[in-house]
């Protein structure tokens, strides 16, 4: 590291910044400008303002900086497109093969510790100093010589060899010993013939083999059906494979452990030397050899917009893996390793197993469900310190248990190995070992079996599908729940839900973990009841204040709650506490109930102590009341109402029954109304009682509905009579209570629009905001008027809310309206 912290700095760069620092609008402004009198380099902002600040400033010297030529700066760009020098640094080495000018830093960046073997280097400065001095000739040529021009040292064998081997790996800081001789064009075979010798390096049975993209950074899949998975691993159908991936921070070389540990060392997973990540997301291959998925994964604690959606889609792919490597390149090992591992049991054990089993029966999978958990590999390269275990005194698997126990971290895999390896400097990294454990762990089946391939991607499927969804950001502290249950949190204290993220049917209301207690808050009210006496006996039965029993009727339970108060009613214990009971002296609430507070969430049951619906079953009630009243106010059409209205009828009227049509007309009248005569009884039409007389022998003494022939217009008041009062009495009275009821009914129709929304409990959402049916989501209009489910207090149209069920958490203990959502709900098992 020092060596490479050294170089970095030995390069020179090109750019030249603002000295001024005057109004720069970036911290590392480009210089554009050099001011002759004020004797530093300036950018255009600073220029300008400095300039213009004073008249004597005006007159200064300004000359623009040109950039340098091409010819002397670093030329990687030209080699690599998506790859520019940094900061655009001289150059400082020239590579006599590539042909282009390198500055230090990105030389070592261009050629891996493999190609600069075979790549030859000379210093920028003796290659233009080569270029500007002609060749120095030992003898003249003769004009007609066929003879070619000689240098004056010949080049033998061992000086190429030596310019060959002159970029070693200790040698970054050496001075070129390259011969007098000038170096002609390199040649293309040399070349070819150089990419020739690193790929005959590989066995050919990883030849064919590549990787793809599984899954990219947005969690979703990028491979439609298992059939394409197969495809794209090139196995077959019937192969019993395991699965391998790998973790671990990013730029600790999990690619590469992956290439050289299962591919021979072909770059099957994409390498970088470049600071951006070069695995993105997910990718997947296949080992013919151990008959394995191997899985390459993004590194941790790397750069991403979502840290959690990371760390989640890699607890994902834990969950179908047989065996997991840790790759960790330090000399000492990090919490951060042993934090993700106990986040990774956790979220196994809690949310995983049980999807698992569930998986497995749902699409009868022969998956092993006694112990699903993973094996557990740490593949630990140090260069100066020691290896776990190295010094004898215990094992490394107990070392690291021990070092669980410390972090009071969880450690629930089925199987835990260390493999550590001490590289030097000048060599490369050894696999041997990590090969060996794996292999042992790959024919081990005790713990997981071989499967499918088509398994392997269902299972990782519907995991992905399940656990899926938008996930909070910046979250500074590991917490593994949130990753896969329900984000939904509790109004008044914040508290998280417990259940599993999009759980539904009989899962729907949510739930906060019972050690979470919940603060009370007045503008919820989320305070509930439960009565003492039968929660002292282990049974928890919830009163609410009501308005009346569930024995007492609308009118006479609203009388009571005028007079009394509000009522708690315990289904076993009868009514336990009235809010007015007596006078004075009335007992406390809190004698008769023991209380606890309740998490409240949106969209969901607000737990309100008060329903405060006394005010709405009257307007029930008056709404009850007028339409019976509007029924008796009726025309008199129904056999009923015909015979009641005989039975208050006098003696000389004709019974409704016998009267089948006008008796003047013979109009049918099946469809009309029927009227009698006051005078001679009979039954008429309208048409034909149209007049009105008084008809003070049959006991009428004020104008009332006569026929045509009983009508004389000349009759004169008189107080003889034929018949007494008393027969006609009860028809008086019949008439003019069905006047009164008429106006009753339209006097109170006209108001309850007015006094619904006065009268609507706390828990009702108001009909202004209501816009659509909660349950169908049609709109409200003037032909579909709004209904309140007594149960959620939602708007719900009348189709929707056809059933009527007791609701006696909310007050209402007989039958009410309810939404088929809550009829639902109430049902479900």
């Amino acid at each position: 590291m020092a060596a490479a912290h050294k170089r970095k700095y030995r390069t020179k760069s090109s750019k030249k910044y603002c000295q001024e620092k005057f109004c720069c609008l970036t911290d590392k402004a480009i210089a554009e400008f050099t001011c002759i009198q004020c004797k530093t380099d300036q950018c255009s902002s600073c220029e300008s303002a400095l300039h213009k600040s004073k008249l004597e400033f005006s007159f200064h010297d300004r000359t623009k900086i040109e950039c340098q030529p091409f010819e002397e700066l670093c030329q990687i760009a030209s080699l690599l497109n998506d790859l520019d020098c940094p900061d655009v640094n001289f150059a400082d080495l020239r590579c006599e093969i590539c042909e282009r000018n390198f500055c230090l830093q990105c030389f070592d960046i261009y050629h891996k510790k493999e190609s600069r073997k075979t790549h030859r280097k000379i210093t920028f400065k003796e290659y233009k100093h080569r270029q500007e001095s002609a060749i120095k000739l030992l003898s003249p040529l003769l004009t007609d010589s066929d003879s070619l021009p000689f240098a004056s040292c010949v080049q033998t064998t061992e000086s190429f060899d030596s310019m060959l081997s002159f970029n070693s790996l200790n040698s970054d800081n050496s001075v070129s010993s390259t011969p007098d001789l000038l170096p002609t064009e390199p040649r293309s075979d040399l070349i070819s013939l150089s990419r020739e010798l690193e790929d005959c390096q590989i066995d050919e049975r990883f030849q064919d083999c590549t990787s793809f993209l599984l899954v990219n950074e947005q969690e979703t899949l990028q491979v439609n059906d298992a059939d394409g998975f197969i495809n794209k691993l090139k196995c077959d159908r019937e192969d019993q494979v395991k699965v391998i991936s790998i973790f671990g921070n990013t730029g600790d070389g999990k690619s590469h452990t992956l290439n050289h540990t299962f591919f021979g060392g072909k770059e099957v997973f994409k390498t970088s030397v470049q600071q951006a990540s070069c695995t993105v997301g997910v990718w997947a291959s296949y080992d013919i050899d151990n008959l394995a998925i191997i899985i390459d994964t993004e590194g941790l604690l790397g750069v991403t917009t979502n840290q959690n959606q990371r760390t989640r889609l890699l607890l994902k792919l834990l969950a179908i893996s047989d065996i997991v490597i840790y790759r960790t390149r330090a000399e000492r090992l990090h919490n951060d390793m042993f934090y993700f591992l106990s986040d990774a049991s956790k979220a196994y054990s809690k949310h995983f197993t049980e999807e698992l089993r569930a998986v497995s029966k749902r699409n009868n999978m022969a998956l092993d469900v006694t112990n699903l958990s993973p094996a557990v590999v740490i593949f630990h390269e140090t260069q100066n310190t020691n290896i776990l275990g190295q010094s004898g005194d215990q094992p490394a698997e107990v070392i690291l248990r021990n070092r669980f126990k410390e972090l009071e971290c969880c450690m629930d895999f089925s199987d835990l190995k260390y493999v550590g390896t001490k590289t030097n400097r000048d060599l490369c990294t050894d696999f041997d070992k990590l090969k060996r454990t794996v292999r042992e762990l790959l024919d081990n089946s005790t713990i997981r079996s071989r499967r499918k391939p088509e398994i392997v991607f269902k299972t990782f499927q519907i995991l992905n599908d399940k656990f899926s969804g938008d996930i909070e950001k910046h979250l500074y502290e590991t917490f593994p729940d949130q990753y896969f249950t329900c984000n939904v949190k509790c109004q008044s204290c914040g508290a998280r839900c417990c259940k599993s993220m999009n759980h539904s049917g009989v899962d729907e209301d949510h739930m906060a973990d019972k050690a979470h207690k919940c603060k009370y808050q007045h503008q919820f009210e989320n305070k509930v009841y439960f009565c003492k006496k039968c929660h002292r006996d282990g049974k928890e039965v919830r009163v609410v204040p009501k308005t009346s029993s569930s024995k007492d009727n609308v009118w006479l339970g609203v009388a009571k709650y005028v007079w009394s108060g509000d009522v708690l009613e315990c289904k076993n214990c009868g009514i336990i506490f009235r809010s007015r009971q007596y006078w004075y002296g009335n007992p406390e609430v809190e004698n008769v109930v023991h209380e606890e507070v309740a998490h409240v969430w949106p969209e969901g049951d607000k737990f309100l102590i008060g329903t405060h619906n006394a005010a709405r079953k009257l307007i029930d009630g008056i709404s009850y009341v007028a339409e019976s009243i509007g029924t008796v106010s009726a025309k008199p059409t129904k056999v009923m109402t015909d015979w009641m209205t005989d039975q208050i009828a006098p003696s000389y009227w004709v019974p409704n029954s016998k009267i089948k049509k006008c008796n003047n007309c013979e109009k049918r009248l099946t469809e009309e109304q029927k009227h009698h005569c006051r005078a001679c009884g009979q039954g008429f039409c309208d048409d034909c009682t149209s007049k009105r007389r008084i008809v003070p022998e049959r006991g009428w003494t004020t104008e009332v509905r006569v026929c045509d022939s009983c009508y004389r217009p000349n009759m004169t008041d008189s107080n003889s009579s034929t018949n007494s009062d008393t027969q006609v009495t009860a028809r008086k009275v019949g008439e003019s209570i069905s006047t009164a009821i008429d106006v009753m009914a339209t006097a109170v129709n006209y108001p309850l629009g007015m006094l619904k929304d006065s009268a609507r409990p706390a828990y009702w959402v108001p009909d202004d905001q209501i816009t659509s049916c909660c349950v169908c989501d049609t709109e409200f209009s003037i032909k579909l008027p709004i209904h309140h489910c007594r149960a959620c207090g939602q708007g719900v149209c009348d189709k929707c809310s056809m059933k009527r069920l007791p609701v006696p958490l909310r007050g209402w203990d007989y039958p009410v309206r309810v939404c088929d959502r809550c009829e639902r709900k109430k049902k479900s098992p």
